[in-house]
């Protein structure tokens, strides 16, 4: 008996994932901790602490969970107590992601549209601060996660694999905690982003609408700074919708559904909303690493970076075969 398609499907998109999305939050993480892609310090904070949430993201959880369990199912990392914490911390790692988006998002919106707060807000200490917050707050939330699961089975007296416990499943506690934490993440966040998006959008509308009003059809023409904020506009959209999309299925099944067969306790499983949740795990770790592609590759000095990175490595590999 053949495994189910969506568990083949997982077998290679796991591994190709993190082949891909862990040299991009790498190379992401590099080139803008050098300051040199022309962006404020407290929008390079912002994209580095997101570049860095993705990468434990694709660590925590590709490797040491989905990977792993698929292909090594015996490993030390299954031992309940270590598969709980691999939990906590793939929740920490995502939600940070999230939550830092969101923090940028805010910080694109203050920038843009509250001139009075900006010079007190965009600064590199208020970053700090803010990252700082995120982290330690998502830790604190997301400890009761390590109570939630027990093991699968006992063997020589240790614990092995981690299902969830019966008074999760039942206890009116944990269902208001789980309901609570859709909505953190990602449901506010998701409104939050749209919020400050379409604030954002509105304000850089209306600056057109007034700047074209005051130059004449032929400086309209080639305003560079009517031809800025298009870009910002599209890659606010961009954002938007990407962030949108590759969370939508996961929002869905969550609202609708249980998780269930998350450790692939049976392997041939594939009823149909089972479908859904994997695919809906797919997208969502997707997202750990399209968020920096966006973000870095649509600036063009990141991108110079990018491209003296790759002529640097070819001539230091020349040199040393030399």
């Amino acid at each position: 008996m053949g495994y189910p398609v969506i568990y083949q499907i997982e077998l290679i998109y796991y591994p190709i994932l993190a082949a891909v999305s862990i040299p991009v939050n790498l190379v992401a993480i590099v080139i803008l901790s050098r300051g040199k892609c022309g962006l404020s310090k407290c929008i390079t904070r912002y994209l580095v602490a997101m570049a860095m949430a993705d990468l434990m993201v694709d660590i925590i959880h590709v490797i040491l969970q989905r990977i792993n369990i698929m292909y090594f199912p015996i490993s030390f990392l299954f031992i309940t107590p270590v598969c709980m914490v691999n939990l906590v911390a793939y929740v920490i790692a995502l939600d940070c992601s999230v939550w830092f988006t969101v923090a940028f998002t805010f910080d694109r919106f203050v920038t843009i549209c509250c001139q009075k707060l900006q010079s007190k807000y965009n600064t590199e200490k208020t970053a700090t601060v803010v990252i700082a917050t995120v982290f330690v707050v998502n830790c604190l939330w997301s400890i009761p996660f390590y109570y939630s699961g027990e093991p699968a089975f006992i063997i020589d007296n240790v614990p092995w694999y981690c299902i969830p416990t019966a008074d999760y499943l039942t206890s009116p506690l944990w269902r208001v905690y789980a309901c609570i934490n859709i909505i953190l993440s990602p449901l506010l966040p998701i409104l939050l982003i749209l919020l400050f998006n379409a604030f954002t959008v509105r304000h850089i509308i209306m600056a057109n609408r007034v700047r074209r009003g005051l130059r004449s059809n032929g400086e309209n023409q080639n305003d560079p700074e009517v031809k800025n904020r298009r870009k910002s506009m599209i890659l606010l959209f961009t954002i938007s919708a990407n962030f949108i999309l590759l969370w939508m299925t996961y929002v869905v099944h969550s609202l609708n559904w249980p998780v269930i067969n998350f450790n692939y306790t049976n392997k041939y499983y594939s009823n149909p909303i089972y479908i859904v949740q994997q695919v809906g795990f797919m997208l969502q770790i997707l997202s750990s690493c399209t968020n920096t592609c966006i973000y870095g590759l649509t600036q063009r000095k990141f991108r110079e970076e990018l491209k003296n990175g790759v002529k640097y490595l070819f001539t230091l590999n020349g040199k040393l075969c030399q």
